[in-house]
């Protein structure tokens, strides 16, 4: 096929103006500015560029700006060092009772090495990812989801402490990556599909049980306080008999869920 004439043209007349030696210094000036233009490059703000000349590592930029290096034989990777979210699935794992539960997270991170996050882990993100759902896991695994005598921590009551702990487990997991991890917080908790009406009623219990010692522990304050007034101030002398008839009423009138009718008697303590 016959090339058009129209394309030669720039061709035709550089040689012609450019003849012998003249035309080789053009070339070369040419290919010179190409080769110097190439190792040109730009550093966005929240950007870093990591820097391997022939296959080793020499350096980074963090600083956004307009740079200059060896063209072709220096590589310039670019890496994010934006604040980013990581949205974890709702896992479903055992607690430390044994009961599955459900339970997600978010993990808010950033690149604070983008040597280690670009040459130590094949792929930062999912990385963090894989990291992040497997200290979740662990640390579900290591704590019940509730526990009602306030003696150990769970991770129902105590969402900050857990917080924490996530936070500091994450750390330690992503260390190798370079990642600095800004808050790690559980985005959902609940008991498993199969056994959250089971574990309703086992809370509802634990709590009724919870309230009826508090309850009880009120009233034998108030039945303590009551002997004591009248026998401090000799209002009436009781025996022990009527001391524990007057204590049964007094239980029964301030434990009872109803209320109670009061029988009045018109005669003795005795009748």
């Amino acid at each position: 096929m016959a090339i058009s004439s129209w394309y030669l043209f720039p061709f035709v007349l550089l040689e012609k103006t450019l003849a012998g030696p003249q035309l080789w210094l053009g070339s070369g000036l040419l290919t010179m500015a190409g080769l110097v233009a190439a190792g040109f490059f730009l550093v966005d703000p929240n950007q870093a560029r990591v820097l391997i000349l022939l296959g080793k590592y020499i350096g980074s930029i963090r600083e956004p700006g307009f740079y200059w290096t060896i063209p072709f034989i220096v590589s310039k990777r670019p890496v994010s060092l934006r604040v980013r979210n990581f949205n974890s699935e709702k896992l479903k794992v055992n607690d430390a009772q044994g009961s599955p539960i459900e339970i997600a997270a978010v993990v808010v991170w950033r690149v604070v090495n983008s040597a280690k996050a670009t040459l130590d882990v094949e792929s930062c993100r999912d990385f963090v990812a894989i990291q992040s759902e497997t200290a979740l896991r662990s640390l579900a695994s290591r704590y019940a989801y509730d526990i009602f005598d306030n003696t150990h921590e769970s991770l129902r009551g105590n969402p900050d402490q857990i917080s924490d702990l996530l936070k500091q487990e994450v750390q330690r997991r992503l260390e190798v990556a370079g990642v600095d991890i800004i808050e790690a917080r559980i985005t959902h908790l609940a008991y498993a599909p199969e056994i959250a009406q089971a574990m309703l009623r086992r809370q509802q219990a634990i709590a009724v049980i919870a309230a009826k010692e508090r309850i009880v522990e009120g009233a034998l304050g108030m039945v303590e306080m009551a002997l004591h007034r009248l026998s401090e101030q000799q209002v009436v002398d009781l025996d022990e008999e009527r001391k524990a008839a007057m204590v049964n009423n007094l239980l029964v009138a301030l434990v009872s869920e109803s209320s109670t009718q009061p029988i009045i008697n018109a005669g003795t303590l005795y009748t």
